[in-house]
């Protein structure tokens, strides 16, 4: 299983990036900055919903080349949720999205090492968002009880209703946008596999 992850998306690039931190760390190249690193998984963690809801599941665009950036992040996904080609986010997005996460985050420290514990906390939240959502769509049985729920819930996303959900790793902003609900009062979407047909418009009863 673990094999299989590491064939695709970025997954290997993400592991190999994370050993060769705490290499240098070890080694004394770097100081590390617990603080910072806990304070980066925790800004992944957020912006994991944001991304989800409002960049993956956004209108269809006009152009033709970003419509196909659409398709292949997400839209597609959805069409066909256990496709590993599809699961997992291609390292022509984490790379340059890895490195405007170092760039805002030195603008704000100007320091290099805490900038780097705060990507190293970033990466290690996006390599663990990459499993669980990873366990989500395979038949795999989750052991602790929060990855159990959490596999459930994003199952719901896929099967139910595009609209609600967002989370991968945790339900947290799903509260926070408004956007959870039990899954008994959902209505079944007819477009939670082509979300594009749907994208950007607010399910029905989501504000109420």
């Amino acid at each position: 299983m673990i094999a299989t992850f590491l064939k695709h998306g970025s997954n290997t690039v993400l592991v190999v990036a994370v050993a060769v931190y705490i290499a240098s760390v070890v080694a004394g190249v770097f100081p590390f900055w617990w603080l910072g690193a806990l304070i980066g998984a925790a800004i992944f963690f957020t912006s994991e919903y944001s991304t989800h809801r409002f960049l993956f599941h956004a209108k269809p665009s006009k152009i033709a080349w970003v419509l196909k950036l659409q398709h292949r992040l997400h839209y597609d996904h959805h069409i066909d949720p256990p496709k590993l080609e599809l699961l997992f986010l291609p390292l022509w997005f984490v790379i340059p999205t890895a490195a405007l996460y170092f760039l805002v985050y030195f603008a704000i420290t100007r320091n290099v090492a805490l900038t780097l514990s705060l990507v190293f906390g970033s990466i290690c939240a996006l390599t663990f968002y990459e499993w669980v959502h990873y366990v989500a769509h395979v038949p795999f049985a989750p052991v602790t009880p929060l990855g159990k729920y959490m596999k459930k819930y994003h199952l719901w996303h896929h099967f139910k209703n595009e609209h609600f959900w967002f989370g991968v790793t945790n339900p947290a902003m799903d509260y926070v946008g408004n956007t959870y609900r039990s899954v008994d009062g959902v209505e079944r979407s007819t477009t939670v596999r082509e979300i594009w047909r749907s994208a950007g418009a607010e399910a029905a009863g989501l504000d109420s």
